[in-house]
């Protein structure tokens, strides 16, 4: 059996097939600059999913936020080796390889993902380049669900949120700044902590302050992440994400603005990721 996974930030979504058997699950994301063999071991084992077929497992696929270097990919091998213990063949590689396997197949183009984080690369049909360095929420994820996230929460506090956005805004969550100052400075996955107050912004996406925000920040990821690549619009730039899914609308009105051209958006990149993979296997 094969195993792909698709794992940014907040979920890891995966897929194991005999080429006729089809079954998909979810555990939470993994990334190995923030999350040690021992804590990614440990949540694939409460999968009952996984642990139904992780016996017959023979290759894996695996790509994910952070796989960026040999040494946080040696993690995530470790452990899923460990997991995993009849697979003898192994592929572990950033998400960026695999948003471009699912959007672009062979077909060369620019690929971008604007989900929790977001991050670009020119994919020649083969191999991804990335001209542009994914710096994180800190200091980079322009027009991802993180920097949007950290953008209401600021507004919110400083008090220029918008008074009927900013009411609301109380009653659903009830935050308070040192509950606020905890989850960024105290305690673990800052960025996914960020991206959930993206679900108020969907809800509002109509709203002149959220469409403005939305616009500016996807702006701001287009001018940085896409216009970096000189034949950017020799090509359609496809987009992997629920950023780019549920914002489809202003993400175009940028590209008309700037130049490209949206070619598609997949909100959830695991299925077509694994029928790349599985039109590889030998019949």
């Amino acid at each position: 059996m094969i195993l792909v996974a698709d794992s940014g930030s907040t979920k890891c979504d995966w897929f194991i097939s005999d080429g006729e058997q089809r079954v998909f699950g979810k555990t939470m994301g993994f990334n190995p600059f923030f999350h040690s063999e021992e804590f990614i071991l440990s949540e694939l084992g409460k999968s009952e999913v996984l642990n139904q077929y992780k016996e017959a497992v023979e290759s894996v696929y695996y790509y994910g936020a952070g796989c960026s270097s040999p040494e946080r990919n040696e993690i995530l091998k470790r452990a899923l080796s460990a997991y995993f213990p009849n697979a003898i063949n192994w592929t572990i590689a950033q998400d960026m390889a695999g948003a471009a396997f699912a959007t672009c197949g062979e077909d060369p183009g620019v690929v971008c993902i604007l989900g929790t984080g977001s991050n670009s690369c020119f994919y020649d049909g083969k191999d991804v380049h990335e001209k542009i360095p994914a710096l994180g929420y800190v200091l980079g994820d322009e027009g991802s669900g993180a920097y949007f996230g950290k953008i209401l929460l600021a507004d919110y506090l400083y008090g220029r949120m918008p008074v009927e956005l900013s009411q609301e805004f109380d009653a659903k969550y009830d935050v308070a700044k040192e509950e606020v100052f905890q989850h960024v400075y105290h305690k673990p996955h800052v960025n996914v902590y960020l991206a959930s107050f993206m679900k108020f912004a969907s809800f509002h996406m109509e709203h002149p302050y959220v469409n403005e925000m939305i616009y500016q920040g996807l702006k701001k990821f287009a001018q940085i992440h896409i216009l970096c690549y000189s034949n950017y619009n020799d090509y359609p730039v496809r987009f992997v994400g629920s950023i780019a899914h549920y914002f489809r609308d202003i993400l175009e009105q940028v590209g008309r603005e700037l130049d490209f051209e949206v070619g598609g958006v997949v909100k959830k990149p695991i299925e077509p990721l694994a029928d790349f993979h599985l039109s590889k296997v030998p019949s």
